[in-house]
């Protein structure tokens, strides 16, 4: 299943590259298709992904011991540190293109607040592609890879409006070659059981805060049918399969 999962990879990677010519994607009200991709995200987050760390967890607390055994519920702060952090990113995107805004009339984030987020999300899908070779079978990859790809346009939409000149030029690019390292170090190296898991999980929790960062502002005039479609849709098919 390797060279399946090396193309997974590489598609996963050119989403982020040539998202940014997807232009029916900015406007407003907000596209159909972003709101139904974020329905499917928190989908597979709340169907596949959480069953999957509750087992998880019972793993990773056999291996845990000393000072730390007293944290029964260790994954799911990860998860929840996973959703802080990329809320403090967006944040920090936000007052930065307001101070741009207001000092130099331009609507995009400062350089060093660019490298920051791109950085971050390097390592967001780094861990993507790592959990590429982590999936049981075909089945479970492509259904990863699907809730995936579609959760990658939500995302590159939000990037490319932070940090425009920034995304266009080198940060689509440090997004998308960053699934295929993180699939090549999953590929070469074993790990003990407890990372994958705790990779999981701060997965979990940047899904479903980068779904309600993009889903839930007033101004995107977000679409409820299409994102609730995409949820029970995906939820349905998870369930059937």
């Amino acid at each position: 299943m390797v060279g399946l999962e090396l193309l997974t990879a590489i598609a996963l990677g050119g989403l982020h590259v040539f998202a940014w010519r997807l232009r029916f994607l900015d406007r407003v009200p907000r596209s159909r298709f972003l709101s139904a991709a974020g329905g499917i995200s928190v989908a597979y987050v709340f169907v596949h992904l959480l069953p999957e760390l509750a087992a998880a967890q019972e793993a990773v607390a056999e291996r845990i011991g000393g000072p730390l055994r007293f944290l029964d519920a260790h994954i799911y702060l990860v998860a929840l540190a996973g959703l802080v952090v990329f809320y403090a990113l967006e944040r920090q995107s936000v007052r930065s293109r307001e101070r741009r805004r207001e000092r130099h009339g331009v609507d995009e984030t400062e350089d060093r607040v660019a490298r920051l987020s791109f950085g971050s999300y390097a390592v967001y899908n780094a861990i993507i592609g790592y959990l590429l070779t982590d999936r049981a079978d075909v089945a479970s990859l492509l259904l990863f890879a699907a809730a995936l790809g579609v959760h990658f346009a939500v995302v590159d939409h939000g990037l490319r409006a932070h940090h425009g000149r920034s995304y266009r030029a080198w940060g689509r690019w440090v997004c998308g070659s960053a699934v295929v390292l993180g699939w090549a170090v999953g590929a070469a190296f074993r790990v003990p059981e407890a990372v994958p898991a705790a990779v999981l999980a701060f997965l979990a929790g940047g899904v479903v805060m980068n779904v309600l960062k993009e889903e839930l502002p007033e101004e995107r005039e977000s679409r409820l049918g299409p994102f609730v479609a995409g949820a029970g849709g995906y939820a349905l098919l998870l369930l059937a399969l």
